[in-house]
């Protein structure tokens, strides 16, 4: 393990295992705690992303980079229709912001150095959606807070039940960016393509049509909507447009929104009523 802004040990690491994949999801994930800590959420997503792309420049091997960002990589103006990987990057909080200057290091990195058809470093990168599932203990995230709350019988807050979010099992975006990387692996032709990878468009579902369908699977469902904090943006719509990663990989999501829900609940009954067993439900639902 080492800190992804540290650039000898990140290059120390990458020459000497000779990769032939990299998979870089290293980041500081969270808006609410952008706000708190921007220069860290700048460091880690935007630099970490750059101290990544510099350890490839005089690697003498062939190797294939997914480069994981976000769906609030877009300049999010909350319209109907879903972003095109082609839409204006950007962002109003912090968080975002990171991830839109993540994509300008990828993009100038691309561009600069590993764009030729000799290229031995092939990059792709990858924007997901809202992604949910088994697993996650972070702070000031919807399933979890719900969880931890649910299991005491507790009262969850929700900050803004109307938000609308394409929300995706984290089995999902795992299948688009192996995907990816086998394409990068088979033909330069996606070097430095962007791909989304969400549901369809047409099924995006607000916070409160999540924890309705949580409710079909766990007793005791207590929220309450709070007013949220108004120093800090919070989108109200956000959706993706996935036809390129349908076309051109031949990837489309698996699981429909009900089924999300009931594996990712399913996931976290078995952690509170046996956690001795979670290694085999966790198997069983990849």
């Amino acid at each position: 393990l080492c800190d992804v802004r540290d650039f000898d040990r990140i290059n120390s690491i990458i020459n000497e295992s000779k990769p032939d994949f990299i998979f870089h999801l290293a980041a500081q994930p969270l808006v609410r705690l952008s706000y708190k800590d921007p220069l860290e959420t700048f460091s880690v997503n935007a630099l970490g992303s750059a101290n990544i792309l510099e350890s490839l420049r005089n690697l003498e091997k062939k190797v294939n980079v997914v480069m994981i960002t976000s769906d609030k990589a877009y300049d999010n103006v909350e319209w109907e229709w879903g972003y095109r990987e082609s839409d204006k990057l950007g962002g109003k909080d912090p968080y975002s912001a990171s991830k839109g200057m993540a994509e300008l290091v990828i993009r100038s990195y691309h561009s600069s150095y590993f764009s030729s058809q000799e290229s031995n470093v092939r990059i792709g990168v990858s924007r997901a959606g809202n992604v949910i599932g088994g697993g996650d203990w972070a702070s000031d995230r919807i399933i979890p807070d719900c969880m931890k709350a649910w299991s005491e019988e507790n009262i969850v807050k929700i900050r803004n039940p109307v938000a609308t979010r394409p929300w995706q099992h984290v089995l999902e975006p795992l299948s688009g960016y192996l995907t990816q990387a086998l394409a990068l692996e088979r033909s330069n032709e996606l070097n430095g393509e962007a791909f989304n990878f969400g549901p369809p468009s047409d099924q995006n579902h607000s916070v409160e049509d999540l924890i309705l369908e949580m409710s079909n699977h766990w007793e005791k469902v207590k929220w309450e909507s709070v007013t949220p904090d108004s120093s800090m943006h919070e989108a109200g719509l956000l959706k993706l447009n996935c036809d390129k990663a349908i076309h051109f990989l031949n990837w489309q999501p698996t699981l429909s929104f009900e089924e999300t829900v009931k594996f990712t609940v399913d996931w976290y009954r078995a952690y509170y009523n046996s956690p001795e067993n979670i290694l085999k439900i966790s198997l069983a639902q990849l």
